[in-house]
Order: structure tokens, then sequence, then C-alpha cells
């Protein structure tokens, strides 16, 4: 496979979450390869409903969903952590993909989908991108004879503020634009009662407190952090106002973490927090993204209407 860059240094992105009034850290960093297995973990939770609703959206809806792609596309999916659901797009429908561009911002799970996907789909070629896909980036120059149909499965689009869902998808446009007016289908959690809410992301076994502690390793791992992860609690909370579950790491004492040679001071109590996930109803979202120039090509849900999937036209 293609040599893959290293992802752009985020040390200084950590350091000014972690110094603001409210101290936070990037969602993105929950994914480190002991991030990734753990994440996997919750998808098989009870308490997890959205992963096992997006299966029954795809089992029922994959292809209607890939008629909607122009003959011959590259199926470009971001935030690829396992190609499971791609291949739901890649098998479905009488629109063959010629092509896979799964991008993300870990190494390893990318080269872990190379290496399956030469097993399963040797035909298709695949072409990772090592990116912070919040960020502008270039489909490789290979698929410049292809139109591009953007793929952004899960309810990471959840974890963005409505400003950064607006930046998102301009962002979006702009690299799928090319052959064809670039069209993207993009994941949803849908808004439900705060007792589903909770325990999916406070599950009994633990398994999501660990996830959200692991985020504290990997800012050792990559940032020179010394942080202690048993001075940290996990904790859940729905944030009616704003329509979102949220994350925090609470500190248990009074204590000073030095990140990058930098001190930083943490109250009994205080938090980090370090993940949003709005939940949208169909209404909301498409006015989202109405606002960042897409409208409306497609709209499906699973039975029991937990989760939706949106497609975008540009």
């Amino acid at each position: 496979m293609p040599d893959m860059p290293t992802p752009p240094d985020v040390t200084v992105e950590i350091l000014s979450g972690l110094t603001a009034r409210q101290k936070t850290l990037p969602a993105k960093l929950f994914y480190d390869e002991a991030g990734c297995a753990l994440f996997e973990r919750i998808t098989r939770l009870p308490e997890y409903y959205v992963t096992r609703a997006e299966n029954a959206l795809l089992a029922r809806h994959a292809g209607e969903i890939a008629e909607k792609a122009p003959i011959g596309a590259a199926l470009v999916e971001y935030g690829a952590a396992d190609e499971s659901k791609a291949v739901s797009l890649l098998d479905a429908g009488t629109r063959a993909f010629t092509a896979y561009a799964p991008v993300d911002i870990a190494p390893g799970a990318l080269a872990a989908i190379v290496a399956r996907m030469r097993i399963s789909h040797p035909a298709i070629p695949v072409l990772p991108l090592v990116a912070d896909f919040l960020q502008p980036l270039s489909l490789p120059a290979s698929f410049s004879d292809k139109a591009a149909f953007g793929f952004f499965p899960g309810s990471t689009i959840g974890n963005f503020r409505p400003e950064a869902v607006h930046r998102f998808l301009g962002h979006v446009r702009d690299t799928l634009s090319g052959q064809a007016a670039p069209m993207l289908v993009v994941g949803t959690d849908l808004r439900k009662d705060e007792s589903v809410l909770v325990p999916a992301y406070d599950d009994a076994e633990g398994v999501t407190a660990q996830f959200n502690l692991n985020i504290l390793s990997h800012v050792n791992a990559i940032a020179g952090a010394d942080f202690d992860l048993a001075g940290f609690r996990h904790r859940a909370l729905w944030n009616a106002h704003e329509g979102r579950m949220e994350m925090h790491l609470e500190s248990l004492s009074a204590q000073t973490v030095t990140v990058s040679g930098t001190r930083i001071a943490f109250r009994r109590g205080e938090t980090i927090h370090t993940e949003d996930s709005y939940k949208h109803t169909r209404e909301g979202f498409l006015a989202l993204a109405q606002g960042a120039g897409w409208r409306s090509g497609g709209f499906w849900t699973d039975p029991d209407g937990l989760f939706g999937m949106h497609l975008l036209l540009g």
C-alpha cells in the first residue's frame, strides 16, 4: 500500500483546549489503536442502540442509497474506522463503484481496511487518506476522472457544533466537486428520550468510561503529558437546551498536569469536555445542511426510527 503521511501535530490544539475556561479535548483523539478497540466494544453493548439501528437501516436501504450514486463513482468514506458500512454500498445495487477512498486520522485502522479489502474486494482500488477530515482535503489524482460519492456513516457529525457542521459540509462540497455535482450520504442520530440516550453513553459495564479515559492516555503519548487516569472519572449528561449528549472527565482532586512542558491546574470537580453528541431531528439537520449550500436528495431511517441517513446534493 502507499506510504501514509503522519497526521498533523495536534499539540497546539490540545493546549488551546486545556487552557480554555471550559477545558476541552478534540474528540478525534479518542481514536488511537486502544480507543478504536474500545469503541468497537461499545458498538456491541446492549445500551448502545446506534450501530444496531444503522445496520438495520443499511440492511433495508443500502440498495436504494447506492442507486443514487453516479455510475462508476468513487466512494469516499469520511471517518472510516472499518469498511463494513461502505461494503454495504459497494455490494448493493447495479451502479458499480469503481474505487474506494477511506479517510481517517488513524493510520492503523486504514492499513487494516486495505488488507481486508485486498481479500474481500480485490477488483476495487483502495487508496486510504490519512487526514483530519475536518480540514480541507484533496482526493487522490487517480480519482480525478471519477465522480465522487461521499459517505459519512455513524453519528460522528453529531460531535460537531452547528458552526463546525457548516464548515465541514463546505469542505466536503469543495472536495467532492468535480466530474459531477457533489453528493453526500450522512448519518444522524435522531432525537429521542433521555432514558434511552444516557445509558448509551454511560453503560453498566463501564466500557464507555474506559473509552473516555483513554483519551488521556493518547494525550500522554502524543503531547508529552503526564495525566494520571486514576485522577479523573467519566461523566455523561443530557443537555436538553442544546439537544446533545455530553461526555466529560471530572478531576477527582486539585491537581496539576504537565502537557508538552506547560503546567495546567485542575480544581476538584473541574471537567474536561471531551465530546458533544447532538441528536438531530430530520428537519433540524436539513436546515443546517441547507445553510451550508446543500439540498435534500433523500432520507432513510431504520424500522424503529432511531437513526437516519440524509442524501445531500450540492
